[in-house]
């Protein structure tokens, strides 16, 4: 029971610090260095890298919730239940289909955009209807992960209490 803890933890940790490091770190950071060494097309560029590294972190997400709910599982079956297994499981599952839409669906929209207009909505005017429609879904996207932030916080918090 001990291992399968561990592993559950494991994958949340993971899940929840690329989260953190993805939004406090590598973003800021990738855009400020691209934008000052290339003025002209630092922002695109830190753009479509950020993109690429969202793109596979989303995998990274997807086996992350795939691992919690299996080790949730395994728990159930071979020992006592864990207290709120049932709760826990619809948090990862929200968490997962929350992952999958902004994957697939927001970052998809996104990428649309992105080819629609040649790689940076930002240097079309404030008025674009695809501009505008750019940084909604950009502001989804945070939003959404944001939300799993919270999802594993509270993840972790009760885990914390055990």
């Amino acid at each position: 029971m001990r291992a399968l803890r561990y592993v559950y933890m494991l994958a949340l940790v993971v899940w929840l610090g690329g989260m953190i490091v993805l939004g406090a770190l590598v973003a800021p950071a990738t855009f400020q260095v691209l934008q000052a060494s290339a003025p002209d097309t630092g922002r695109a560029l830190a753009g479509e890298l950020f993109g690429a590294v969202l793109a596979r972190f989303h995998y990274l997400a997807y086996a992350a919730a795939a691992v919690l709910l299996l080790s949730m599982a395994a728990m159930a079956l071979l020992g006592p239940r864990p207290r709120g297994l049932a709760v826990r499981g619809i948090i990862v599952g929200a968490m997962l289909a929350v992952a999958v839409y902004s994957g697939v669906v927001v970052i998809g929209r996104i990428n649309a955009i992105q080819r629609e207009v040649g790689g940076l909505p930002s240097r079309l005017p404030a008025d674009d209807a695809r501009r505008v429609r750019f940084d909604e879904l950009h502001t989804l996207s945070t939003r959404l992960m944001m939300l799993n932030v919270l999802g594993a916080l509270a993840l972790l918090y009760w885990e914390a209490g055990e």
